[in-house]
């Protein structure tokens, strides 16, 4: 399976949940997760998108703890089950 195909279940998983899933570019700012997700209430996270069994760069972990820091959810997803394990957790948390 493609990072793409994850990245698209994704979006559709977001949008049916009437929100939004950006692609997040930042120039000058290296390592940023690939999706700025918004849900309705005000609820934002972080996604990383990589190929099933990629992990994350050195430069993208140290820019995740950089959004954990400052309360963000970030999470690197590898997969449409993570994707669905995801929203499990996030229907138990902070967005409802």
């Amino acid at each position: 399976m493609l990072e793409k195909s994850i990245e698209q279940y994704l979006s559709h998983r977001v949008k049916k949940m009437g929100g939004r899933a950006y692609k997040f570019v930042s120039p000058g700012n290296a390592g940023v997760p690939d999706r700025l997700v918004c849900f309705p209430g005000g609820h934002v996270c972080f996604i990383e998108l990589k190929a099933p069994g990629k992990k994350p760069r050195p430069l993208q972990v140290a820019a995740q703890g950089q959004l954990r820091r400052l309360g963000f959810i970030v999470e690197t997803i590898d997969s449409k089950e993570q994707v669905d394990h995801f929203f499990d957790h996030l229907r138990g948390d902070k967005v409802k």
